[in-house]
């Protein structure tokens, strides 16, 4: 009979102590959590009901169709002089992102609370939930025509790129908010914690100059970080600036706009993304209010350049001092998400076979020496898709639960 293998995890108590300026709010988020949406998986069709309930409460604009010939929506909430569009989805399988900005609408609705009252006296919120409705009900990153939206800001040649441009030329929006996921890979820093979130400042040209409405955005992002930073203690990062201009946030601020991108990461044991989440709807509500009451302008850009840049140190799962072949390596494992039916699936895949690989794993596993193999293979090699590895015959399960 085989006996199981037991992990190492990176993990650590976490106490989600916001700051004051969105605590009270923060606090009452199970309040205006939408549970009916809770899953990776999230297309129109899951959407379309919220929608329908907020539309009394705001405005609801049609505002086209997708490759596809899904509708693309826009809602508009708040009174406020200062215009904020932001957009998710923009990739179909980055979804943690429109689960929190509808959170964050179903706050202002229902919520009174002084962080709403500040928001929705200050701001006028523009978004659409869900950009790219194609490629979330494929779960893929690209649209319909296989095209990368985020690449497509200058060409404009599918219809959600044009939908994009053109509600940006009718608002004039003041700020932009591009909300987007990223993988599991990335770290906060070159350190063992994981980036759960992560911001950036998108450059205007190539020689990345420091603009004064990047400044803007800096110290907006340096106010989140502030925000957000007991509670999430060295796991918020700077993305890379590298210039783009075909991405939609660098086109967006070369024009003028303090642009913020939003990536959303990895929580430790989350891969559901559900805990991630509720620091997505922290960190927009911080934006918004930040903006919205101007307290941006109490930061400076050391702030937001001490936030760690990215780094890529983890795997999802990183087996050490297993031997294969007489030799004692390092196996790492990274899973690659599926859509099967109506779930997202994680599928494991040796990526490296080293002597030493020097990451840190989401999992870990000290081999300690035993041979290591793998159902079907005479030999392991990377590149290849596994369901059960073998310790010395004992079973080390590396599906995601």
């Amino acid at each position: 009979m085989f006996t199981i293998v037991k992990y190492r995890f990176f993990t650590f108590v976490n106490m989600k102590k916001y700051a004051a300026t969105i605590k009270d709010i923060m606090d009452r988020y199970p309040d205006f959590k939408l549970n009916q949406i809770k899953d990776r998986y999230i297309n129109q069709s899951h959407i379309q009901p919220i929608l329908n309930e907020f539309e009394k409460d705001v405005e609801l604009f049609k505002i086209g169709y997708s490759a596809n010939k899904e509708p693309i929506h826009l809602i508009k909430i708040g009174s406020g002089k200062t215009k904020v569009l932001a957009w998710s989805q923009m990739h179909g399988n980055e979804s943690t992102t429109t689960r929190a900005v509808l959170d964050v609408i179903n706050a202002l609705i229902n919520i009174e609370a002084k962080e709403t009252s500040e928001i929705l006296n200050n701001i006028s919120l523009y978004c659409i939930p869900m950009l790219n409705p194609d490629g979330s009900r494929k779960y893929t990153r690209l649209n319909f025509n296989h095209v990368d939206l985020n690449r497509d800001a200058q060409n404009l040649t599918q219809p959600e790129s044009r939908i994009l441009r053109n509600a940006f030329d009718k608002i004039k929006p003041d700020f932009c908010l591009n909300l987007h996921g990223q993988r599991t890979i990335f770290s906060a820093g070159p350190t063992n914690k994981s980036a759960v979130m992560s911001f950036l400042t998108p450059a205007e040209d190539k020689e990345r100059k420091i603009t004064e409405k990047r400044i803007e955005s800096m110290k907006v992002i340096a106010q989140i970080a502030d925000d957000l930073k007991e509670a999430l203690p060295g796991q918020i990062g700077r993305y890379d600036d590298g210039f783009n201009i075909n991405c939609t946030g660098d086109t967006f601020q070369s024009e003028g706009v303090p642009t913020v991108l939003f990536e959303e990461g990895h929580f430790p044991n989350d891969y559901t993304r559900e805990t991630t989440r509720e620091f997505v709807v922290a960190s927009i509500i911080s934006s918004l209010r930040s903006i919205g009451t101007e307290s941006y302008k109490n930061f400076n850009t050391e702030a937001y350049f001490n936030i760690p840049e990215n780094d890529k140190k983890f795997n999802d799962i990183l087996i050490k001092n297993v031997r294969i072949m007489d030799t004692i390596k390092d196996v790492s494992i990274q899973y690659s998400e599926k859509l099967v039916g109506n779930k997202v699936e994680f599928i494991p895949k040796i990526e490296n076979i080293e002597d030493k690989i020097d990451k840190y794993g989401h999992k870990e596993v000290d081999g300690e020496g035993k041979i290591l193999e793998i159902a079907g293979q005479k030999t392991p090699v990377a590149n290849v898709i596994v369901d059960k590895i073998f310790l010395n015959k004992e079973i080390l399960m590396v599906k995601c639960d």
